[in-house]
């Protein structure tokens, strides 16, 4: 492919191909992701293991980087990659196959840096919106996302192409207990603040001048109450009255933008 000498080589650790195509979902616990930033993104983390890639030629060109030699690469038609994801999917003409990343420990996030906040999500299962928040968690320099395993979207393509390359740079954990994950939090010294529309305190007045770690409940439930009561407050945005809530992506991004511009 003709690409510009100057373009650094993708990094990612390619592997042998396994299993055939399928409708949108990877092949034996494999990943499935399209979309040139999702793609790119993935190619680009030395984390990743790669199985396949297929693409159109435009597609391939599109890439900043070049792939590496031997690199598993089919050349295939805009119809056949339709086929290989998720219905009216925007692949641009790539579709890649790969592990899915490895399980992030909680511990390992607050060791690096406990000056940039933790987003923790109750239930929130839309991956819209998880991939949304992981996009506005790289914007703002969060430190991680925590999802409950069994109440959170699989990785998948459509978590990747919202999150907008965010997936290979933001650690996703995942944990079995979230009410036990916010009493780590706390030992590690982050206060946990929730968000909640009912709350009396408005979310920029409320935050602390340490770490913080937000927690967000899915839309229309909210946060469940065990994990309400294991937050050290809460808080509201100081929306309109003419609007009852706010997308929970949105509602994150807000929080995230709030905690970067705090003062102290």
């Amino acid at each position: 492919m003709a690409k510009s000498k100057e373009k650094k080589n993708l990094r990612g650790r390619a592997g042998r191909m396994q299993g055939g195509r399928g409708s949108g979902r990877g092949n034996k616990g494999y990943v499935r992701l399209w979309g040139r930033h999702a793609v790119e993104a993935a190619l680009k983390n030395p984390g990743r293991s790669h199985r396949k890639l297929w693409a159109t030629r435009e597609g391939i060109d599109s890439l900043d980087g070049e792939l590496p030699e031997h690199f598993p690469l089919e050349y295939a038609e805009v119809t056949d990659l339709a086929r290989m994801v998720a219905r009216d999917a925007p692949h641009q003409g790539l579709v890649l196959e790969c592990d899915p990343l490895e399980d992030i420990l909680l511990a390992e996030v607050m060791d690096v840096d406990a000056t940039r906040p933790i987003l923790v999500l109750d239930q929130v299962t839309d991956p819209h919106n998880v991939g949304a928040l992981l996009r506005s968690a790289a914007a703002f320099n969060a430190a991680a996302i925590v999802t409950q395993d069994r109440h959170a979207p699989p990785e998948s393509g459509v978590v990747a192409k919202s999150a907008s390359g965010a997936l290979e740079t933001v650690p996703w954990v995942r944990v079995v207990n979230l009410a036990r994950a916010l009493e780590e939090m706390a030992e590690a010294g982050y206060w946990r603040l929730g968000l909640a529309g009912e709350a009396e305190a408005d979310f920029a007045d409320a935050l602390p001048a340490g770490p913080i770690a937000v927690v967000l409940g899915a839309e229309g439930e909210g946060m469940r109450h065990n994990v309400a009561q294991h937050c050290d407050a809460l808080a509201r945005l100081p929306i309109s009255a003419v609007m009852e809530s706010l997308n929970v992506s949105n509602a994150g991004a807000i929080a995230l933008y709030a905690i970067a511009t705090r003062s102290g």
